[in-house]
């Protein structure tokens, strides 16, 4: 654990000691403060239902993020998947075609064709 840290959090101060850095903690206790005055409005008082309903919001946030990346990662697999079959299918193609002009080459090399 590291040294405590002062944050501060809809006009209080909270004095946590965590793992995190210090920068990152206060970034991140900038964004429930800014997402606590949001929902309290300019001027008007914390009801003490706000933090949980920011951290409510955060998760609901979170929840959105997490399914994006799922779908772009799906996404970004069948489009890979795709790719290597159509790599593959090339190569195949490429391979039958060598292995054709080999055959001709042979052919042509058993089988000359006649000088006119």
């Amino acid at each position: 654990m590291g040294e405590p840290v002062e944050l501060h959090v809809g006009g209080k101060t909270y004095r946590v000691v965590a793992s995190a850095e210090e920068a990152s903690l206060q970034r991140l206790a900038g964004i429930v403060d800014e997402r606590l005055r949001d929902i309290a409005g300019p001027g008007n008082a914390l009801a003490p239902q706000s933090l949980l309903l920011v951290a409510i919001s955060l998760a609901h946030d979170l929840e959105e993020e997490r399914q994006r990346r799922a779908h772009v990662e799906a996404r970004s697999r069948e489009t890979l998947r795709s790719v290597l079959a159509r790599i593959d299918q090339a190569l195949e193609t490429a391979d039958g075609l060598e292995g054709q002009s080999g055959t001709e080459a042979a052919s042509e090399e058993q089988h000359p064709a006649p000088d006119s």
